[in-house]
Formats: structure tokens, C-alpha cells, sequence
């Protein structure tokens, strides 16, 4: 994407958002132009009074006249400078909501990808404060806006000097440009190794503070380890820092060495002037000044146009990442909406699936009919595919060979958003938020209907802990927000997990592992709710523990990707394969430790 197309990009953004953004840049590079002539023509002005012996009152009323003309300026300017901000954010945190939107509402798969999750994170930070690209851009176009126009100004004030003057100025500039720029460049070039080195220190920083892995550091005696770790990293940082100084250092010389060599010129040919033509003081001082700062607004030019430039590599990145294909379709997909009401029979037709660089599928030619209603038990060994299995008929990842369909016809043609209305879903990982109980298990604010909110509590077992919390179903949870937040059990966030799938009440109830951090009591207590829990609607159930799929009509057992077996948990224990001799080890194991708690 070239600078051209980001910088329209961005006027674009502005003009929809906020169209005051344009018209701060422009009005902003004007008056500040326009003092900046002011300041220069001040001294000669007066001194060329001074020498021609202007009588005091007309010099008075010069210098009162700049006087005012410079404090209204530089008034107007900062008024319009801090009025300007106030786009500018609102621009910026339009990028946000746009990067925020893409990261939330993109394809599943997305998410899986290196990187899409690279691209994101560099979104944020390109909109991360007001010095950044997505809000610096428009200082930077006003800063070479402003040079530009002064250039313009500086150039006729300065036209009647040798033009060989006025290349060796030109040239001296832009040798130092070019200087200052192969500094930048190095140091842009070598980003990603500052970045690697800042990356490993603050996490390192975050692992060690942090309460997530306190617990761990204390127990295993983490703290050596982690303080080796930080040092290899930070000595690192510090060879990488002596490296750019060394360089920088040498550039700085150069470019000091040409500033010398500059003024110098300047000095030497106006000293020419002033004693071979004449030239007087009040001219010496304003061409001297003019010169000085012509090289300003020369190395401004080309500082904001490289400036730009590198900003507009990291505009760049957000336009890739809010344009990143999206594999799903959304609003353009087919609603499903109209079909909500009705029964739904889930097919895979011959599904295989492989993630993105494996050597192998994690499911192979899978073919299976769900039907309205049925419940449906999913086990295996870890890594039999059983997770990818239930994303695939989520809806999260589609099939790399074969199709999902919905009473018969292929998933992928509808709105995704539409199908995934159809599901409700304990995963393995929680998804608690800093909320009362009462809207965690809802999922909204507004219009919450407290008595199934209480209906919901009361069939995932949770009833008796939110009777004994402060303010019952308002207590919030968590203490990131609250100070007198609750913080819950894993079994107690499970049992909220499973309050907030029966609250949705959609055709389909996906229960990945629901009883992994419940105790046996607790587990059993849920087993018992099962049948009223999936009343009416289609349930999957995934479980290591075989002793609970006897509760559901037709059970698979999963290996390398493939159904192996299938069938009641009574006709599978019948077949004496792999079902049953699971069965046998976790009931022998079970038996085995009932013995031994029972002698002692």
C-alpha cells in the first residue's frame, strides 16, 4: 500500500468521522507559516528603523504592531493546536473501534493464525497513544504542510542572492538529511531486534510479578531461573543499544560537520556582502537568519516526508489487517434467521480436517448424522480429534475435505453468525467477566429475566453458593474491577458456565468436558439434572470420564481422528473393544481406590 493510498485512507477516515481534522491541518500550517515569517522579519524590520534614525513613535508602533501580530498568532495557534486534538482522538479511536470490531467479529480460523495475531497486535500499537501513527499522522501532515509553505516563503525572500549560494545551502541540507535518515533507517531496519528484546523483558517482567504464576515461582523456586532468563535478555538489549550508539555517534559527527561547514558559508559570503557591496546590517541579519532557517525548512521537508513514510508503513498494517480475507461469510452469507424455529438435523459428509502446516489430518472422512434431539456422547484418548470434532460442527473450522450441513445443505452458504445462534456451550475455557452473577449468566445488562436466571442457577447446582453471597445473584465476580468482587472456584465458574448455556436455550447444547473441575458429588448431582437440562434440544457431550455417557442416547469413541466405534454405552460394552476395555481400566481404577480408602 503506498503513501498516497494511506494518506487517502486516513482523509477518508476523517471526513467521516470528524471533518474539522482537515480544516485544523491547513489553518494550522498557515498561521504557523505566518508567525514564523513574523518572527524572522521582526529584528530587521526594527533594526533597519534603528539605523535609519525612525522617529521614536513610529518605531514604538512597529514594534507594537509585531508585538500584537505575534501574541495573536501564537495564540491562535495554540487555541486551534489543543482544539485539534480533539479529532485527532476521536479519529484515532475510530481506528480502535474499526480494529477492535476485526479482531472480535473475524472467522474462527483467523484466530489460529500466527500472523493474523501478529497484524493485531501491531494495529494497536500503531493506535496505541497520541504519538502514534494513527493519531501523529496528522502533526506530520501539518508539520510538512507548514515546512512546505515556509520553504515557499523563505525561497522568494531569498532570491535575489548567487544561486551557487543558495546550492551550497541546498546541498549542505540535504547531505545532512540524508545523514539523519540512514540513521533512521538503521534504526528501523533493526526494529524487530529491539522488539524481540523488549518482548522476552517484559514478559519475564509480567511471568514474574504477576499472581497468575506466583504460586509456581514460590513452590518450585522459580526465582533463580527467571532472573537467569531476564539477564541473557537484558544483556542482549544492552549489546544491541551499544551497537546503534556507536553508529549513531559517527552520524552525529557527520552531521554536526556539516552544520559547520554550512554556517560557515552563509557567514562568509554575507561578510563578502556586507563590505564589497555594502550590504546593511538590518539585510545582514535578516539574510543570515533567512539562510539558517531556509536549511530548517529544507531538512523539515524531507524529515516529515520520510516521517510520513514510516507512519504510513504502519497505516499500512491496520488497513491489511481490517482488509485480512475472511474465510466465514457474515452479512453476505445467507440469513438463517428465518429458519430459527425449526428442528435441526447436523450432517458431516465425509469431513477431514488439518490444521494449517500439519503433516496429518486430526480428522479423517468422518460421516455423521446428528438428529434433532439426540443426545450425542463424544470420548476418546487426548488427541482423538473429539475438540476439533465439535468446532467442526460448531461451525468454528471448516472441513478441508468434505462439508457440514444443516438439514441438508452446506453450513458455509449461511450467515456463520446466524448458525452459531443455533449453539449453545460450555468450553474447557472460561470466559467469566468482571460482572454480577446475574449478568454472567445472562450475557447482557438490559432486560434480564431474573427468574430463568434463578431456573438456570438452580439446575448447574449453584443455588446454594449465590444464596450465601453478599448481594445474591448481584454479587460481582472478580476483583480487576471490583474491589468487592467474588472470586469462585473452578467448579462454581463450571456450574456459571453451564447456567449461561441453559439460559441461552438454543437447539444445541455443546458440553466440552462440563464436569472437568467438579468434584464426584457435584458430577453426579449434574448427571442426575442431564435429562431436564437437554430437554428438547440436541446435546454433544465430550467426556474423559465413560462412567457419564450412559446418559446419552448413541456415543463415538474417537481414535486418530476417526469414529472407531459407535453405539449405546450398553451395546459398546457388549462389543468388548475399545469402549469397553477404557471402561473396565477407569472402573478398576476407581474400584482400586475405593479399597484402599476403605482399609484405611
Amino acid at each position: 500500500m503506498t503513501l498516497s493510498q494511506n494518506t487517502k485512507f486516513m482523509i477518508s477516515t476523517a471526513w467521516r468521522v470528524c471533518r474539522t481534522v482537515l480544516f485544523f491541518v491547513v489553518l494550522l500550517a498557515i498561521i504557523t507559516t505566518a508567525k514564523a515569517a513574523m518572527e524572522l522579519l521582526l529584528a530587521p524590520v526594527i533594526l533597519k528603523k534603528v539605523e535609519t534614525q525612525t522617529p521614536f513613535w513610529e518605531l514604538a508602533a512597529t514594534i507594537s504592531m509585531f508585538g500584537a501580530s505575534l501574541l495573536l498568532l501564537s495564540g491562535t495557534e495554540a487555541y486551534f493546536r489543543q482544539n485539534a486534538l480533539f479529532g485527532r482522538i476521536a479519529v484515532r479511536q475510530d481506528l480502535l473501534r474499526q480494529i477492535g470490531n476485526k479482531a472480535a467479529g473475524t472467522s474462527y480460523p483467523n484466530t489460529l493464525k500466527a500472523d493474523f495475531l501478529n497484524f493485531q497486535e501491531k494495529s494497536y500499537k500503531a493506535c496505541y497513544d497520541n504519538t502514534s501513527p494513527g493519531e501523529a499522522f496528522w502533526n506530520t501532515l501539518t508539520e510538512l504542510l507548514t515546512n512546505g509553505l515556509s520553504f515557499l516563503v523563505w525561497l522568494v525572500l531569498l532570491s535575489g542572492l548567487n544561486p551557487l549560494f543558495m546550492w551550497v545551502i541546498g546541498g549542505t541540507s540535504v547531505a545532512g538529511y540524508l545523514l539523519g535518515k540512514s540513521v533512521n533507517q538503521w534504526g528501523w531496519r533493526h526494529r524487530e531486534e529491539e522488539a524481540v528484546c523488549h518482548k522476552e523483558m517484559d514478559y519475564i517482567c509480567r511471568m514474574s510479578t504477576g499472581r497468575v504464576y506466583a504460586k509456581d515461582i514460590r513452590i518450585f523456586g522459580l526465582r533463580s531461573w527467571l532472573e537467569q532468563v531476564w539477564d541473557r535478555a537484558f544483556d542482549r538489549y544492552q549489546s544491541f543499544l551499544k551497537k546503534r550508539e556507536r553508529i549513531y555517534i559517527w552520524m552525529n559527527l557527520g552531521e554536526l560537520s556539516l552544520t559547520v561547514l554550512r554556517s560557515g558559508t552563509t557567514f562568509f559570503y554575507l561578510l563578502t556582502l556586507f563590505f564589497e557591496q555594502g550590504l546593511s546590517v538590518a539585510d545582514f541579519l535578516l539574510y543570515f537568519t533567512a539562510a539558517v532557517s531556509f536549511t530548517r525548512w529544507v531538512t523539515g521537508i524531507l524529515d516529515q516526508m520520510s516521517l510520513l513514510h514510516r507512519q504510513s508503513l504502519e497505516l499500512s498494517v491496520i488497513r491489511e489487517f481490517l482488509e485480512w480475507p475472511e474465510p466465514f461469510l457474515f452479512e453476505q452469507g445467507r440469513p438463517l434467521l428465518e429458519e430459527m424455529n425449526q428442528s435441526y438435523e447436523i450432517c458431516l459428509d465425509q469431513v477431514s480436517f488439518a490444521y494449517e502446516g500439519a503433516e496429518r489430518n486430526t480428522i479423517s472422512h468422518i460421516n455423521l448424522t446428528i438428529s434433532p434431539g439426540e443426545k450425542l456422547a463424544v470420548v476418546g484418548l487426548n488427541g482423538a480429534g473429539k475438540t476439533t470434532l465439535i468446532k467442526l460442527i460448531c461451525g468454528f473450522l471448516d472441513p478441508t475435505e468434505g462439508a457440514v450441513l444443516l438439514n441438508g445443505k452446506d453450513i458455509r452458504q449461511y450467515n456463520r453468525r446466524d448458525y452459531y445462534r443455533l449453539f449453545s456451550a460450555i468450553f474447557q475455557d472460561f470466559s467469566i467477566l468482571e460482572a454480577s452473577v446475574a449478568e454472567n449468566v445472562a450475557q447482557s445488562i438490559d432486560a434480564i429475566d431474573l427468574k430463568r436466571v434463578r431456573e438456570c442457577i438452580r439446575l448447574s447446582g449453584l443455588t446454594q453458593k449465590v444464596e450465601t453471597l453478599p448481594d445474591g445473584l448481584n454479587t460481582k465476580l472478580g476483583r480487576l474491577v471490583y474491589e468487592d468482587g467474588v472470586e469462585l472456584s473452578g467448579g462454581q465458574t463450571q456450574r456459571v458456565m453451564l447456567a449461561r448455556a441453559l439460559y441461552k436455550n438454543a437447539p444445541v447444547l455443546v458440553l466440552d468436558e462440563p464436569t472437568a473441575a467438579l468434584d464426584p458429588i457435584a458430577e453426579y448431582d449434574m448427571y442426575l439434572k442431564y435429562s431436564q437440562m437437554t430437554h428438547g434440544r440436541t446435546s454433544v457431550f465430550i467426556s474423559h470420564r465413560l462412567a457419564s455417557t450412559q446418559f446419552c442416547d448413541r456415543i463415538l469413541f474417537l481414535e486418530q481422528g476417526r469414529i472407531v466405534e459407535e453405539g449405546s454405552h450398553k451395546q459398546l460394552l457388549d462389543q468388548k473393544g475399545h469402549y469397553a476395555r477404557l471402561f473396565e481400566l477407569q472402573s478398576r481404577y476407581y474400584q482400586e481406590k475405593g479399597e484402599e480408602y476403605g482399609q484405611e
